[in-house]
């Protein structure tokens, strides 16, 4: 009987342990629920979690399409200008040029023998030529060509002999010069010279004639002669691309 009360006095205690370890209420009977306990406080933030691993790379796209071409843009304004710059050093001295030669022209001619005198108002054909290297002068008219334009020299010297002399250096038709002996009835040839600087262009003529009358004593022999003279003093070189 004891051992029995015993026993059930065991099992009753061990049932409401039970019970109370389930509703931590220290009661041997079973309450209502109590009212909600107040919110606890917060606890301390936590330390910070480790980094996670870092992820594989993803594998490479394709390239896209590439873009129209867009519009030139406005140009941008202009920069300042800069400073000079310093000068470069001296270049290598050149080779020697070549000397430049000056335009040449020049003649003389003399007259065949001749007793006649020769006609008047034409050119006098001084035949025998005694220098003419550019063959500017034609001893078959008697006339100077030029070619070279510049400042030439003409002389003219005559042998008189039996009659006057009235002999005129001509440009183009025109005078440029006259000049005159008279005969004194000298028993012996005389002399008439004279000269003048002519300026010409290319295409421009020379020559020597008589005057009309009793005027035209020119005369030549073996002894004595009768000589037209011409040269270039100066040339207009920027003008004419002629050089001898």
């Amino acid at each position: 009987m004891d051992h029995t009360i015993s026993l059930f006095f065991l099992l009753t205690l061990a049932k409401d342990s039970a019970q109370i370890e389930d509703n931590k209420i220290p009661s041997l009977c079973a309450g209502q629920p109590g009212l909600p306990g107040a919110p606890g406080i917060h606890g301390n933030q936590g330390l910070p979690g480790r980094d996670g691993r870092d992820g594989r790379d993803g594998a490479t796209g394709m390239p896209g399409e590439k873009g129209d071409i867009g519009h030139t843009g406005p140009p941008g304004p202009r920069g300042e200008q800069g400073s000079a710059g310093t000068n470069g050093s001296p270049g290598e001295k050149g080779a020697p040029g070549e000397c430049a030669v000056a335009p040449r022209s020049a003649f003389s001619a003399k007259r065949s023998e001749s007793r006649s005198p020769p006609l008047p108002d034409q050119p006098i054909v001084f035949d025998v030529i005694l220098i003419n290297e550019q063959g500017h002068y034609d001893g078959n008219t008697g006339k100077f060509l030029c070619e070279i334009p510049g400042v030439y020299y003409f002389a003219v010297h005559a042998t008189v002999y039996r009659m006057s002399l009235q002999f005129d250096i001509m440009k183009n038709g025109k005078s440029v010069a006259s000049f005159f002996q008279f005969y004194g009835n000298w028993p012996k040839p005389t002399s008439l010279s004279g000269g003048a600087l002519v300026h010409l262009e290319p295409e421009d003529e020379v020559w020597v004639q008589v005057a009309v009358g009793d005027y035209t004593g020119f005369y030549s022999s073996v002894k004595t002669d009768s000589t037209f003279t011409g040269f270039l003093v100066y040339s207009y070189w920027q003008n004419s691309p002629v050089f001898a």
